[in-house]
């Protein structure tokens, strides 16, 4: 289509469009749309702030998302769909876990529907295409692949707890993606083209999400995200050796580890926390990791200005494995886990401190 610079400026704009589109989409969902989500009206507050707003940010999500493939289609030669069932299979995955998400915002469902529906947007992943290659079984590989999209899905969810998290979160996992396929020259494409549309409106949305906060995302924007990620992860971190010709056991978890710090550490440090406490994994509370920096004395602009800071890290630690772990090897690669426990450690010994001061996080 051109030299790259016609490219660049193709996309700046389309970029530019797509984020005053989401702009003005928000701007008139937050004007007609006053209840949506708002989960806490009936007595039980399960959101940090106290102020209830409405969680329509999946909507602008899903109506740019649809938008910018429609753009792709007339603007780029894109292959035969019919030769990428796994770019189908996402299609529909996302936009059922958008259907499911908005559902339960509406009517709060029930929690084993919105569990059966992840493993169905898993299983459509596994069966188009987008399936974890680590095993030598086959069978094992399609159960991780469930497992891991059913666990994003959710981690999404959780992390959706304060003003701005959940989104900056998948900003920068977005960026890390686009990244690695500007590095392959390889951003004429269609998953290109998508992860523009969604960070596009994922920055719009940050306009009214960053603290103090107007609108949430909801379970419709952090299950339609959530299916979008995991696939992103499977193709850009599980399977990274499809773009890197490096044969390295450690290579996916490194990029895994670079990638998602923030999302498995939080869940992580949530699930070992609630369950020596005797309580459910699945049900919400204010003692994520967010909510410990708080307790510890930051503001909630604190808290996101320092989910900003590590998600650049790590995706600057991703962006180097993809040029650097070719030429260096093994010993390089040591340095992504040590770099994730280093969070790990510090986001569970904050709020284990706490805990011990006995800090309610009910």
């Amino acid at each position: 289509m051109g030299s790259n610079w016609e490219l660049i400026a193709v996309y700046a704009a389309i970029f530019a469009g797509l984020f005053a589109f989401g702009l003005l989409i928000n701007g008139v969902l937050l004007r007609f749309v006053k209840t949506l989500g708002m989960k806490n009206q009936n007595g039980t507050q399960v959101r940090w702030s106290s102020d209830t707003k409405p969680a329509i940010g999946g909507l602008s999500f899903y109506i740019v998302f649809l938008l910018g493939l429609s753009l792709a289609f007339f603007t780029f030669d894109m292959p035969d769909l019919t030769t990428r069932l796994d770019l189908i299979g996402v299609f529909i995955a996302a936009s059922l876990g958008f259907m499911m998400g908005l559902t339960d915002d509406a009517y709060n469902t029930n929690p084993i529907l919105k569990f059966s529906v992840q493993v169905i947007c898993g299983i459509i992943l596994v069966v188009t295409g987008s399936s974890i290659n680590l095993f030598d079984s086959a069978v094992l590989n399609k159960l991780i692949t469930i497992f891991w999209v059913v666990g994003i899905m959710n981690s999404i969810n959780m992390l959706d707890n304060m003003d701005g998290i959940a989104t900056i979160v998948s900003i920068f996992i977005l960026l890390s993606g686009m990244g690695a396929l500007v590095l392959f020259n390889r951003f004429e494409s269609f998953e290109f083209m998508v992860m523009l549309a969604i960070l596009a409106s994922l920055a719009a949305f940050l306009w009214y999400n960053w603290f103090p906060s107007r609108i949430y995302m909801g379970d419709t924007g952090s299950q339609f995200l959530g299916v979008l990620l995991a696939y992103l992860g499977i193709h850009y971190c599980w399977n990274i050796e499809n773009l890197i010709p490096l044969d390295e056991p450690v290579l996916p978890a490194a990029a895994l580890l670079a990638v998602f710090t923030l999302p498995l550490c939080d869940t992580t440090v949530v699930t070992i926390n609630r369950l020596r406490d005797g309580r459910s994994p699945f049900v919400g509370g204010k003692d994520h990791t967010t909510h410990h920096l708080s307790y510890r004395g930051l503001t909630d602009g604190g808290v996101a200005w320092v989910f900003t800071g590590i998600s650049v890290i790590s995706m600057l630690l991703y962006m180097s494995l993809v040029v650097f772990a070719p030429e260096t090897g093994y010993f390089f690669l040591i340095a992504y886990p040590v770099y994730f426990m280093v969070i790990f450690l510090l986001l569970f010994g904050i709020a284990e401190y706490n805990k011990r001061r006995g800090v309610s996080v009910e």
